[in-house]
């Protein structure tokens, strides 16, 4: 695969680190570098990397199984895995409609070459924080129907936003144009150690040139979602979100986690 133009793949992406925790192959040295650094800190990591991974399983299965959900944007979806958003709710019904959000370029290339095919489903290279541009947009605009509704989803992506960029009011902006019936799925990596939130913040920072937020606390993630009336369980530590027969590896130490859950747009 030819690289984008304008590609530095000497900086980490916070996209290709999480592809290199999963044991993909679209990730470099700069990448594994930067995870290597990191496990020592914080060595976890890769364990919550998977059991969030199984947890957008699950939520795109109970979404589109049990309440019907057919479309879905995700925010800030990183390189395509095993089980995608669109493969798990197109098992459930073919007609499911998708639309991947990514500003990494290499993602955009990547997701397009394997979607081509696949004509309720696109990707499109754009900030996660610019919801006029997202809306607006030509994959937007034809394949979702914002007259029924919608699942938005912010899995592991808002400790990439930094407050001045407000992740709370970019979930409120969202929610305000989706309609009645609508879901928002929000998490984000939380501590409560000060020493680790700090150090992971200043680390991400630095290896992604800026395109980091921080590593935040509970009480964040719950007002970020404000906007939203949270379904059972409630927000939560994301491997006990619904729990099923995951094979994946428990997480032994809990320096830090992906914190979050599931709302219904409040109207």
């Amino acid at each position: 695969m030819s690289l984008p133009y304008g590609v530095d793949v000497t900086v980490p992406s916070v996209a290709r680190m999480y592809d290199s925790l999963l044991g993909g192959q679209d990730n470099y040295p700069a990448d594994r570098a930067a995870c290597t650094e990191l496990l020592k800190h914080v060595p976890s990591m890769r364990e919550l990397a998977l059991n969030n991974r199984q947890f957008l399983r699950r939520v795109v299965q109970v979404l589109a199984s049990d309440y019907g959900i057919r479309q879905f944007i995700d925010h800030g979806s990183g390189l395509p895995t095993q089980d995608n958003v669109h493969e798990i709710a197109q098992r459930v019904d073919p007609a499911s409609r998708v639309v991947y959000i990514d500003n990494d370029p290499i993602v955009r290339t990547i997701g397009g070459v394997l979607l081509e095919s696949n004509e309720n489903t696109a990707v499109l290279q754009a900030d996660m924080r610019d919801t006029d541009a997202i809306f607006s947009s030509e994959p937007a605009r034809r394949l979702i129907d914002l007259t029924q509704p919608v699942a938005a989803l912010f899995v592991s992506v808002l400790h990439c936003i930094p407050d001045d960029s407000g992740p709370g009011q970019l979930i409120a902006r969202v929610a305000d144009r989706l309609p009645t019936g609508s879901m928002v799925v929000v998490c984000q990596l939380v501590s409560d150690s000060a020493q680790v939130r700090d150090f992971v913040t200043r680390f991400m920072d630095e290896q992604t040139q800026g395109h980091w937020g921080r590593v935040r606390e509970k009480k964040d993630v719950a007002a970020f979602c404000a906007p939203l009336d949270v379904v059972a369980p409630g927000l939560v530590e994301v491997s006990a979100w619904r729990p099923g027969k995951d094979d994946v590896p428990a997480q032994l130490s809990w320096e830090w986690e992906e914190y979050g859950g599931v709302g219904i747009v409040r109207r």
